[in-house]
């Protein structure tokens, strides 16, 4: 069974992650993070999540748990995730990573700590992303000079970053053909999950490839099979296309 401590609990995503992993057979869940000012700080996780008493009480101190988890699932802050990383490395402690707007000084020391401790680090947690991924690049390559491209991409009102980790990564995939980053365009309305549409556009015709997200149990559900993957592995620095693979 993998022991999981699941950072930002009471998010969105902690707690759509905290609910699989309990109808998971795979996972115990052995901690939670929030901030130190939250108000859930020493509550019972599985009260906090509706899913009955577990035992386990919300923490904000990192290190007190650190010892006793296998996986570190990571949606919340950079400068948290930045500071668990840390710990995770003083521990030689498994990390998925899910938090986006990283500067690349900061991916770069995420990189660096691979050499330590395996991590799974991706923008978009979703197989359908991950797979658009790859096609975005196929698509460039095949429809070559002739055709200009672009992304939209819509997120709820409430995200930090713009343009988003998802839509920066499909703009590396054009730009492995082309050799610059289309223009991406953010909007931010509502409570919109996430889409994402690269268009290519030539003369007479246009090519769109569109990710829509229904829910935030796809990127859940992603980041789960992230730490299964992680299990066996002693270090590295691995995204979601590898995680497809296995």
């Amino acid at each position: 069974m993998i022991k999981i401590v699941i950072s930002g609990i009471s998010g969105k995503m902690g707690a759509r992650i905290g609910i699989l992993a309990s109808q998971d057979k795979n996972f115990e869940i052995a901690g939670a993070l929030e901030a130190s000012s939250s108000q859930v700080i020493g509550n019972d996780i599985g009260e906090n999540l509706a899913i009955g008493k577990i035992g386990k009480k919300i923490e904000s101190d990192f290190n007190k748990i650190a010892p006793s988890c296998d996986v570190l699932i990571e949606f919340t802050g950079i400068s948290s995730t930045m500071e668990h990383l840390d710990i995770e490395k003083k521990n030689k402690k498994s990390m998925v990573i899910g938090t986006t707007g990283f500067s690349a000084d900061e991916a770069e020391k995420i990189k660096e700590a691979s050499k330590k401790i395996p991590i799974v680090f991706s923008p978009n947690m979703s197989i359908g992303a991950n797979l658009m991924f790859k096609i975005t690049e196929e698509v460039a390559r095949a429809l070559g000079e002739n055709y200009e491209a672009e992304i939209i991409e819509f997120h709820h009102n409430q995200k930090k970053d713009a343009p988003s980790g998802t839509a920066k990564r499909l703009g590396e995939a054009v730009f492995k053909v082309k050799g610059k980053i289309p223009p991406i365009h953010s909007v931010r309305l509502g409570d919109i999950v996430g889409d994402h549409t690269v268009i290519f556009a030539g003369i007479g015709e246009r090519i769109e490839l569109t990710h829509k997200a229904h829910s935030r149990d796809a990127f859940a559900k992603g980041a789960l099979d992230a730490a299964k993957f992680l299990a066996d592995k002693k270090s590295g620095f691995y995204t979601m296309a590898d995680v497809i693979k296995k």
